[in-house]
C-alpha cells in the first residue's frame, strides 16, 4: 500500500487589487480567477511530481492541467450560483473560460508546437461541465461520485505514465485542497465589494 503525503497548506489566492477605490468588473474579477485556477493547478500538478507521480510528456501534462482546471472552474461555477444573477454568473465563468483557454494555448504552443489548442480545450472545458451537473454536492462539497469521476480522468489522463495511486491521491489529498481554495478565491473575489 503507497503512503500517500499530506499536502501543507498552501496560500496561492492573490485577490488583492492593486488600486484601492471603484468596485471591480465583472471582467477583472474573472481574470482574478482564471489566474489563481490556472496557479492552483500549476501548484497542484507540482505537488505531484514532488510526490514522484511521472506525467511523462509534456502533453499528457496539458492534458492533466486542463482536468485541473475544468474541475476548479465548474467548483467556481458552483460557489457563485446565488450570490449573482444567471446573466452576471455566466458573464463571469465565460470571462475566466476564456482566460484560461488564452493560457492554455499559450502554454500548449510553448510546448508543443503551433497548432490549434483553444478550441479543444473550451470543448473539454463545456463537456466537463455537463458531466459534473449531474453530480450531487452534499452540504456544498462535492461528493464521492463527483471526486471518483474528477480523479477518473486524472488517472485517464495520465495513463500513459503508469502510475498507482493516482486516484487515491486526487480523491484524499488534491482534490480537496482544490475546494478549499476556491472556495477562498470566489469568497474574496465575488464578496469583497458590489459590482
Amino acid at each position: 500500500m503507497a503512503i500517500i503525503s499530506t499536502r501543507p497548506s498552501v496560500a496561492l489566492v492573490k485577490t488583492r487589487w492593486r488600486k484601492n477605490g471603484a468596485p471591480r468588473t465583472l471582467a477583472e474579477r474573472a481574470g482574478v480567477i482564471g489566474a489563481n485556477v490556472w496557479k492552483i493547478a500549476l501548484e497542484i500538478f507540482k505537488h505531484m511530481e514532488k510526490e514522484e507521480f511521472r506525467f511523462g510528456s509534456d502533453r499528457l501534462v496539458t492534458d492533466v492541467m486542463a482536468e485541473f482546471i475544468a474541475f476548479q472552474l465548474q467548483l467556481a461555477d458552483r460557489a457563485v450560483y446565488g450570490r449573482l444573477s444567471d446573466a452576471d454568473r455566466a458573464t463571469l465563468i465565460g470571462e475566466a473560460a476564456r482566460h484560461l483557454a488564452a493560457t492554455m494555448e499559450n502554454n500548449q504552443r510553448d510546448l508543443l508546437g503551433p497548432g490549434e489548442y483553444r478550441k479543444p480545450f473550451i470543448d473539454l472545458l463545456n463537456a466537463r461541465f455537463e458531466e459534473y451537473a449531474g453530480f450531487e454536492y452534499p452540504g456544498g462539497e462535492p461528493g464521492f461520485p463527483c471526486l471518483r469521476f474528477f480523479a477518473a480522468k486524472v488517472s485517464d489522463a495520465m495513463a500513459a505514465s503508469g502510475n498507482k495511486w493516482v486516484v487515491e491521491q486526487i480523491m484524499d489529498i488534491e482534490a480537496p485542497e482544490m475546494v478549499r481554495l476556491i472556495r477562498k478565491l470566489i469568497d474574496q473575489t465575488v464578496n469583497t465589494a458590489p459590482l
